[in-house]
């Protein structure tokens, strides 16, 4: 019966606090993503750290997966709950795709448009973790649809300098670099999609309650 119960009951506190921790290692993340392309003598040191960031973010990941499956009554649907984890993750692997990729293939300076993408991956983090803090208050706080759409501007403006950074590599004519950059671009893009999609997803959460 004890068991029982520890299963039906909410643990609303563990799934948010693990939560939190997963958007603050997004934040520090994309942190460090910045401080590379600014500093960038600093590629294997910050590296380093963004690697252990990344699998400690998966571990994070499982144990709110391991929290929603042994709790019947979670403090969001568990769907909601999942997709903010996964996507948060997401952000993380991506970023850590990214510097992997420089090392991967070599890039000796900061590319063109990189940091700017990565100031507003930062930015975009800064608000998930904000917004992250208040999700156990989501009923009564509708303020987090503003930090949404901020989200979603600093999306269209990573969109915006990824088409500037790919037009201007197709005027160079190094097929390998074209190759190595675009990819590299591409990996800086999809990092700020999936910080929309956690914005969407809290988005989502907040008008079911208004």
């Amino acid at each position: 019966m004890a068991q029982w119960m520890s299963w039906i009951k909410s643990n609303d506190k563990e799934i948010i606090s693990i939560l939190n921790d997963l958007a603050n290692k997004a934040e520090e993340s994309a942190k460090l993503l910045v401080d590379l392309f600014t500093h960038f003598e600093k590629l294997n040191e910050n590296h380093d750290q963004i690697e252990k960031l990344e699998k400690e973010a998966d571990k994070l990941t499982h144990s709110i997966f391991e929290e929603l499956n042994k709790t019947f009554i979670t403090p969001l649907d568990r769907e909601d709950i999942s997709r903010i984890a996964s996507k948060t993750d997401d952000i993380i692997d991506f970023i850590d795709g990214i510097v992997g990729r420089i090392i991967g293939f070599k890039i000796k300076s900061c590319p063109p448009h990189m940091l700017e993408m990565a100031i507003e991956i930062h930015n975009s983090t800064k608000e998930i973790n904000l917004m992250i803090t208040r999700l156990n208050k989501v009923k009564a706080d509708k303020s987090l649809i503003e930090h949404c759409r901020a989200i979603n501007e600093q999306e269209h403006r990573v969109d915006a300098i990824y088409r500037k950074a790919i037009g201007e590599l197709f005027e160079t004519t190094d097929v390998i670099n074209i190759i190595k950059m675009k990819d590299t671009y591409e990996a800086l893009e999809h990092a700020s999609d999936r910080c929309l999609d956690v914005a969407d997803s809290i988005e989502d959460i907040v008008l079911k309650y208004t």
